[in-house]
């Protein structure tokens, strides 16, 4: 894969490389250079604590994992549902 600096500086990592590895915006990298090589190391991400609050429209009881939790699409749903003992 190749990307480009921009003229603020500024490097694109490439979506499929973000996604293998999990990257989202504002995540912190590690920077170092070796051998004249730059090289770029995701930080380890703090583990999620989700808990259950009470929704405040309709007052059930929901899973809550912060406000950059991923999103799931109802198909995902429904296929974690389906392999649920």
């Amino acid at each position: 894969m190749q990307t480009r600096v921009s003229t603020k500086g500024q490097v694109v990592l490439p979506g499929p490389l973000r996604r293998r590895l999990g990257i989202r915006p504002g995540d912190p990298l590690d920077v170092r250079i070796k051998e004249g090589s730059i090289f770029l190391t995701p930080r380890e991400k703090k583990s999620r604590q989700a808990k259950i609050i009470d929704d405040p429209i309709s007052g059930l009881p929901v899973l809550y994992a912060g406000p950059d939790a991923p999103v799931l699409t109802n198909k995902q749903v429904r296929e974690m549902l389906a392999e649920f003992p």
